[in-house]
């Protein structure tokens, strides 16, 4: 609605009715939301690379016609190859709908700002909510908010990710703070957002408090967990898992080591790098990071000493070869919290934490429920052989 003034202004110097300039900019407003729900679901955007080989893609639309007080809008509702995309934006079946709620609810899902839905209410139905108005109904994805921090969870999981992501957040001022979020892949390749959890600024203490309650809802064994090189992580997850295993992510370490290599030697550093995590087999990888660390002491000590610590850097070859692409980095968890920074940066800042706390929680349910069934890449071709690694 970026240019909805300058059409405005136009319509009037030409007599023309305003009602024309509202529908045509309603329809294109609820397009795009029809087209970025799209993106969501499928999770890469239009002709983005990651999406190929993803298993599903976009398949056109079709048209549908929906009333508004400003007159008819010329729907078009995307459609995905695998038919499983299911629209949220415009209620099935019906031609106009008088279920504000459901409607205002629905939009903030997505991450639109309570003072923009006013607007696109009052709009599209000729009913005016103000902005405290439609907070106040948001709030009925508080009872959800509460049922997903405290609903029964898997007594196992093969792998446990942990990360945090920053978002914006007014207290008595707008700040950064960290969002710690714990994932989850069962053996027969399930996941799930297990729980999320806002503080200042990440630590490992933080995440003991989140995996203690993980705990009291039924979570017993873990058999790895995957983070980055948060200090005194491995530490908090081993002593509240004594038998679990600890693999330190990979992006994370090589984005440690090109820190302290030039920008001409840096494609060099990584290909070589590459070899290290690629290897087939322990025992070549341990070949590799020799080669890797002779080759370049001498050049870039700094580099090499990301490396020296060997205790989490192959964990990952324990566990079957169907898998390990999946396990030696959190990439996983990392494209999850994109996708919700993403959703987020409408909003610019969240007025609260219970603001936050709603459309996290919403966008996490989507994500699960998304995920519901549906095997991770690898886990069901070695589900018996993760089943046996469980005590």
């Amino acid at each position: 609605m970026a240019n909805i003034s300058t059409n405005l202004m136009s319509a009037l110097l030409k007599n023309e009715s305003i009602d024309e300039v509202f529908r045509s900019e309603l329809e294109n407003a609820v397009n795009e939301l029809l087209s970025t729900e799209l993106t969501e679901f499928l999770n890469y955007d239009k002709y983005d690379y990651s999406g190929r080989n993803s298993g599903d893609s976009r398949n056109g639309f079709y048209n549908r016609t929906y009333q508004s007080r400003f007159g008819t809008l010329n729907l078009k509702i995307p459609r995905d190859r695998t038919g499983q995309f299911k629209q949220q934006t415009v209620p099935p079946y019906q031609r106009s709908s008088d279920e504000l709620e459901t409607t205002v609810i629905q939009l903030y899902k997505k991450g639109i700002t309570t003072r923009e839905i006013s607007d696109l209410i009052e709009k599209m139905y000729g009913h005016y909510y103000t902005p405290q108005t439609v907070s106040n109904i948001t709030k009925a994805v508080q009872e959800q908010v509460t049922k997903f921090h405290t609903r029964p969870i898997s007594d196992r999981y093969v792998a446990i990710f942990c990360d945090a992501t920053y978002l914006n957040v007014r207290r008595d001022s707008v700040a950064k703070e960290a969002l710690h979020v714990v994932y989850g892949i069962t053996a027969d390749g399930m996941k799930e957002v297990l729980d999320y959890a806002l503080y200042p600024t990440e630590s490992a203490d933080n995440y003991r408090d989140l995996l203690t309650s993980l705990k009291a809802r039924g979570l017993e064994q873990v058999l790895l967990f995957v983070t980055d090189g948060l200090k005194g992580i491995r530490d908090v997850c081993l002593e509240l898992f004594p038998g679990a295993r600890h693999q330190a992510c990979w992006t994370h370490l090589c984005r440690n080591v090109m820190k302290n290599v030039r920008f001409k030697d840096k494609a060099a550093v990584m290909n070589d790098l590459k070899t290290v995590y690629n290897a087939k087999s322990e025992g070549e990888a341990k070949n590799a990071l020799y080669d890797f660390m002779t080759k370049y002491h001498g050049i870039y000590a700094r580099a090499v000493a990301v490396l020296e610590d060997l205790t989490s850097l192959f964990t990952f070859y324990e566990f079957p070869a169907e898998i390990r692409r999946s396990i030696y980095t959190t990439n996983l968890i990392e494209n999850l919290n994109k996708n919700l920074k993403r959703g987020t940066k409408r909003k610019e800042q969240f007025p609260n934490e219970e603001s936050l706390e709603r459309y996290v929680c919403s966008f996490y349910c989507d994500y699960n429920q998304h995920m519901d069934h549906r095997a991770h890449k690898g886990f069901k071709e070695c589900c018996s052989e993760l089943e046996a690694m469980f005590l």
